[in-house]
């Protein structure tokens, strides 16, 4: 029998396999070529009258790049994508041609944002998508391909904004506790492109988006700051935004002349006529596929939401309360004090970490319904935080496997567990969680009860976010996922699974 770490590594790899770039573009874009050409996105089709054209940005957006031209042949007329620094080198150097242009390329690439930060590159490449947006005709097609961390390779400040100026403020913000919500509605505000700017700007061509999602619930007008999509924000919302965190007397001029003179509503949905915004790849969809997969192992699988966020340590303790609630059911103690005790604090948990909370009752009763002695997987994804205390070395998803598992082996100290074997592992979609080169790892009580008995300290390990060094240290790092770079971002995914033993 496969060990469940093998399950697990097996699963994540279905569902990070299910949003790679070229597979993920190949279901969905299809190109007719008879008579009259037309592309065909997932069945919706668009006439090609004359020229197509096609500008991407983000992470992911090479590859989707590559995929797009092989698909498109001899109809695409031109290119530009705007993609993070470095990102050809890694992808060659891994070996993962599929993900590169072809030489001779229709498409021209520029790299920036080093660091994921907006600079004088990605700069130049957003100047370069806007010359060729601003160009189009009626009966031209803008094909736009858009992955998470476009929005630092699309910054495009209205003028006489600077892009230091602009920079500066977003940092003001973030030091001063902006969630990412809030940086992105004050970015697109003072943006030429973002918040549906460059689908104007293209008008009166036909546009048409390919998403990659990296952001939860998939809202069209955050994910890469929504440069196609009709923004739901007003200049109100960003002087709000600068009135709470105090920057309001403290702004560049330019950055008062821009919001002094911006419109004070949000363009109409109806300017987006000529614009279908179509989400390719989501962490949904990922879910997805790894449930079918656990399925096939023999798993009753169960999908508890795309949406899990919050701090790290009471997001661990969400998934410990549910392991245990599991580990009850297969030891034949589903029902009684314990269990009506850990259902109560689950159920509150959810509420305050306000993940959609009707599906957790939904959940919990579909885990009645499953056989005593089912070995259950549970698939839940995301994007955690992490409040940094300490110096280490680690990323949100060893930390919080790392977290559920001391919480698992201090709870088995005090509640009949019963015969649960229990893997739990996390990680990020991309191949990369924190400054590491791991994309997550796979923890279990008893993983931690082994480090206790070497005379390790878990806890200091958690205190100074050193979740790496703990990982690496033990067992010859093999708890630790290395998958390399994939190519592909739909935040994070976990796996939960347990068999009686």
């Amino acid at each position: 029998t496969m060990s469940l770490c093998e399950h697990a590594l097996s699963l994540f790899r279905g569902a990070v396999g299910t949003v790679r770039p070229a597979p993920m573009l190949k279901r969905a874009l299809k190109l007719q070529g008879d008579g009259c050409p037309q592309l065909l996105v997932k069945g919706q089709a668009f006439p090609l009258k004359r020229d197509l054209y096609l500008v991407g940005f983000g992470k992911a957006v090479l590859g989707m790049a590559a995929a797009a031209e092989e698909i498109l042949g001899e109809h695409l007329t031109r290119g530009i994508i705007s993609v993070p620094l470095g990102i050809q080198e890694s992808l060659r150097r891994a070996g993962m041609q599929e993900m590169l242009l072809k030489p001779h390329s229709k498409i021209q690439v520029i790299e920036g944002a080093k660091n994921n930060l907006p600079d004088a590159e990605a700069l130049k490449g957003a100047v370069a998508i806007q010359e060729l947006a601003e160009g189009l005709t009626a009966d031209d097609l803008l094909l736009v391909l858009i992955s998470g961390g476009g929005s630092a390779l699309l910054p495009a400040p209205i003028p006489p904004i600077l892009l230091e100026e602009k920079e500066k403020l977003t940092k003001m913000l973030a030091s001063r506790g902006a969630a990412i919500q809030e940086l992105n509605i004050v970015r697109k505000t003072l943006s030429v492109l973002k918040g549906g700017g460059l689908a104007q700007l293209a008008h009166p061509a036909q546009v048409v988006s390919l998403i990659l999602s990296d952001v939860i619930g998939d809202p069209l007008d955050i994910i890469a700051s929504g440069p196609t999509a009709a923004s739901s924000h007003s200049v109100q919302d960003c002087l709000q935004i600068l009135t709470k965190y105090n920057l309001l007397h403290n702004l560049p001029k330019s950055v008062e002349m821009v919001l002094s003179s911006s419109p004070t509503k949000p363009t109409a949905p109806e300017s987006y006529s000529h614009v279908s915004n179509i989400i390719l790849g989501s962490n949904t969809l990922a879910l997805g596929e790894a449930r079918r997969q656990a399925e096939g192992l023999g798993y009753a699988a169960l999908v508890l939401s795309a949406a899990v966020r919050g701090e790290v340590g009471r997001v661990a303790s969400l998934y410990c309360q549910l392991i245990q609630l599991l580990c009850l059911r297969l030891a034949g103690l589903g029902e009684g004090p314990l269990s009506d005790e850990l259902r109560g604090n689950l159920l509150q948990l959810a509420a305050e970490l306000q993940i959609p909370g009707s599906d957790l009752d939904e959940f919990l009763w579909a885990l009645r319904g499953l056989g005593p002695d089912r070995p259950v997987c549970v698939l839940a994804g995301g994007e955690t935080t992490v409040q940094l205390q300490g110096t280490g070395k680690g990323g949100r998803n060893q930390e919080l496997a790392l977290r559920v598992g001391l919480g698992l082996h201090r709870a088995q100290a005090s509640s009949p567990q019963g015969r649960c074997e229990i893997l739990f592992f996390s990680g990020g979609t991309d191949g990369q969680d924190g400054p590491t080169e791991a994309a997550g790892a796979f923890c279990s009580p008893g993983l931690v009860a082994e480090a206790l008995q070497e005379g390790l300290d878990v806890e200091a390990f958690l205190r100074n976010n050193d979740s790496y060094t703990f990982f690496s240290r033990f067992q010859g790092g093999h708890h630790l996922l290395v998958t390399g770079l994939t190519g592909t971002n739909v935040m994070d995914i976990q796996v939960i699974l347990i068999r009686a033993m």
